[in-house]
């Protein structure tokens, strides 16, 4: 049975503050940027966070900028550890996050497959299998063995993406829907996000568009600094979060 769980989630993180000074000079300024050490300080980014998706789960997270949904996905894939709780992960687990984890603008885009290849988990008898299928849909065929950092910033968003979305997983962890690059490819690769998420057992997916969510989603949790406010139905959490927002924009004392 696939299924992920979040057992109590929290995560604290370290943070660095300067204490506030005055500087009459630019040599009083630079010796108090020296010797005035920064203090430390925890900040919990997460906390207590509780859910079970099972199969045919299709989760929209919810909540203004620094709420912790990105936070969260990188907790579920693992690539931060909770300070307290747990999560279990019972199949294969895809996070499309950050596209360009593990490349190297000095090896070449074949090199470049095997590192982002093996970042997210795949084995090297897996990569090369992959090669053709990812230059096929990049369209970087003809650059194989160029260096990364001779590609532009659209080529290499191309190559990230098609290695990311490569294999069919069980579960999938979305931060946004893709945006960028060219008409034709931003074509492709809305389809092949749409099969990518239509063949998943179980999608977390964070975005702003309350459309795309609708569509795309079956349950909503919202999450307002670092808490999660509301799980359920994905047409109930918008509503919540609609309401959440005019509350907090209420001056204070107005009903």
């Amino acid at each position: 049975m696939i299924s992920l769980r979040a057992t109590d989630v929290s995560l604290d993180v370290p943070v660095y503050l300067q204490s506030e000074r005055s500087a009459k000079t630019w040599f009083s300024m630079l010796l108090g940027a020296a010797f005035d050490a920064p203090r430390r300080e925890t900040r919990t980014i997460l906390s207590g966070i509780n859910f079970e998706a099972r199969e045919g789960d299709r989760i929209a997270l919810i909540g203004r900028n620094g709420a912790g949904k990105s936070t969260l996905l990188r907790v579920l894939k693992g690539a931060f550890q909770p300070t307290r709780g747990s999560v279990q992960v019972s199949g294969s687990c895809q996070a499309l996050l950050n596209v360009s984890l593990g490349f190297n603008n000095e090896a070449t885009v074949r090199e470049n497959i095997f590192l982002r290849g093996t970042a997210i988990g795949f084995r090297p008898a897996q990569i090369r299998d992959l090669i053709e299928p990812v230059l096929d849909f990049s369209g970087l065929q003809g650059k194989v063995n160029y260096r990364l950092k001779t590609l532009s910033a659209g080529q290499r968003m191309r190559l990230g993406f098609a290695i990311s979305t490569a294999v069919q997983h069980d579960i999938m962890l979305m931060d946004e829907w893709i945006g960028t690059g060219d008409v034709e490819f931003l074509a492709k690769a809305k389809e092949r996000l749409s099969g990518r998420v239509a063949s998943s057992k179980i999608v977390v997916l964070a975005s702003h568009s309350a459309g795309l969510l609708s569509s795309v989603c079956n349950k909503g949790m919202v999450l307002d600094k670092g808490r999660m406010e509301f799980l359920g139905d994905v047409k109930d959490a918008l509503q919540f979060y609609r309401e959440l927002v005019k509350a907090d924009a209420q001056p204070a004392g107005v009903v």
